[in-house]
């Protein structure tokens, strides 16, 4: 019932992008999306960029003071297919950061950055077998380094960019859309540097190597590599975290990107849809401890020990007095072998705090190469689930075995003393641990 000029149309595409984000996250619950349509006002397509987590809250409630804008104006009905009904307030896209960003006559990011180029600094990060050099505005090497015999250094290297050439010059980069990126769970906005001419690829007819450097906005950071990915063959990606682009406002560092989207129950139907509450317990009750003093007895249960060695082994033993001790290898560590699991799997995992940052909750880390199994003739192999469980007890563990695949397991450990090192975790889940 209410009109507006072309300053309503962002608002608007949001809305419906929103909605149908909504049917994404309930696929399978929500059959009515009353008066929406999808991608209307040429909003592009669903994007995992923007994240959003739907809260369930009571008839009293106020809004959040800080952070997304909300309008009452601004909701979708939602109606499950039960027949239960929720009016869900969504909130703006836009930032609440928008008049600095106008008033903003200050150097370009190309300028702000100038100091680290003329400084002909590099940064470094290590990896397993690589290192990975970043000599801003010069080059990009990728090297190792082994000793030979007679304390010869051996080196393989690898140029992925040289002569750096900015992506825009400074008289346009002011006015310029910023490009943004999902970096770690977090869209982050990035100025880009284009590095070209590197050691030619023999994979692509020896086209010479190239790499987009991604410098992004960090306030205590000291221009180090976040990351370095083959997006496409002999084609890198290098992201960089730096302070000095913190000084433009459109690049600057956001705390939390979440957006919560508020569904209220209508007259009759549940705080939740019943069917999702129906769904909670069912992922509760498939993630409990096999071995719960409230389980039915089973066949073995009790008859194995685990060992579970950080860094090192895991172990599935019994012990008799006659025989001794009887030890399977379940899975043993390899940095190597456990980055390329990650690379294909998920091996850091978020939670949502109530002060609304994210913090990491899980990492997964992959075991391989245990005792060959008699019913597969495969090696055993184990994904080690290491999760912050909050207790009185400062030391309290608790560990558990699961066998999802003849003799490919999960094994769960749980503990106040994995709180304090998960946030240290790296983009392959590995964990940043003093001796």
């Amino acid at each position: 019932g209410r009109t507006c000029g072309g300053g309503c149309r962002s608002s608007a595409a949001a809305r419906d992008m929103m909605a149908g984000l909504l049917l994404v996250f309930l696929g399978g619950l929500l059959e009515v999306c009353s008066g929406v349509s999808a991608n209307r006002g040429g909003y592009p397509s669903f994007t995992d960029e923007i994240p959003f987590k739907i809260t369930w809250p009571g008839v009293e409630f106020t809004l959040p003071t800080s952070g997304a804008l909300y309008n009452e104006d601004d909701f979708v009905i939602m109606t499950t297919t039960e027949q239960e009904k929720y009016k869900c307030l969504l909130p703006s896209l836009t930032g609440g950061e928008e008049d600095d960003e106008k008033d903003y006559n200050g150097p370009s990011p190309g300028e702000l950055l100038d100091p680290l180029f003329k400084r002909s600094s590099c940064s470094y990060r290590i990896e397993s077998y690589w290192t990975y050099e970043v000599c801003h505005g010069k080059h990009i090497r990728q090297y190792h380094e082994e000793k030979e015999t007679g304390q010869k250094i051996s080196v393989q290297e690898y140029f992925l960019g040289n002569m750096a050439q900015k992506s825009q010059s400074a008289e346009t980069e002011k006015s310029v859309y910023v490009s943004t990126k999902n970096i770690e769970g977090q869209l982050t906005p990035y100025y880009s540097l284009e590095m070209g001419n590197g050691t030619p690829c023999v994979l692509k007819q020896n086209t010479p190597r190239s790499t987009s450097v991604l410098y992004v906005c960090h306030p205590e950071a000291k221009h180090e590599i976040l990351s370095v990915a083959e997006v496409t063959t002999c084609e890198y990606e290098v992201v960089v975290l730096t302070p000095l682009l913190c000084a433009h406002p459109k690049y600057r560092f956001k705390s939390s990107p979440v957006n919560a989207i508020f569904c209220q129950a209508l007259a009759g139907s549940p705080l939740r849809p019943q069917r999702l509450t129906q769904l909670d317990k069912e992922q509760e009750e498939q993630l409990k401890p096999p071995f719960s003093s409230t389980s039915e007895p089973r066949e073995g249960v009790g008859w194995w020990k685990y060992e579970f060695c950080y860094g090192k082994h895991v172990h599935q033993y019994h012990e008799d007095k006659e025989q001794g001790k009887n030890i399977v290898v379940v899975g043993s560590w390899n940095a190597e072998e456990h980055i390329d699991w990650a690379k294909k799997n998920v091996a850091r995992s978020y939670q949502l705090k109530d002060d609304g940052v994210q913090k990491v909750k899980l990492v997964s880390h992959f075991y391989g190469h245990g005792d060959v199994c008699d019913l597969t003739g495969k090696p055993r192999q184990v994904i080690v689930k290491l999760k912050c469980k909050e207790s009185e007890s400062p030391h309290a563990v608790t560990v558990y075995m699961l066998e999802p695949q003849t003799c490919q397991y999960i094994l769960g450990v749980e503990s106040p003393v994995i709180c304090r090192i998960l946030d240290t975790a790296d983009e392959h889940g590995l964990l940043s641990v003093s001796s």
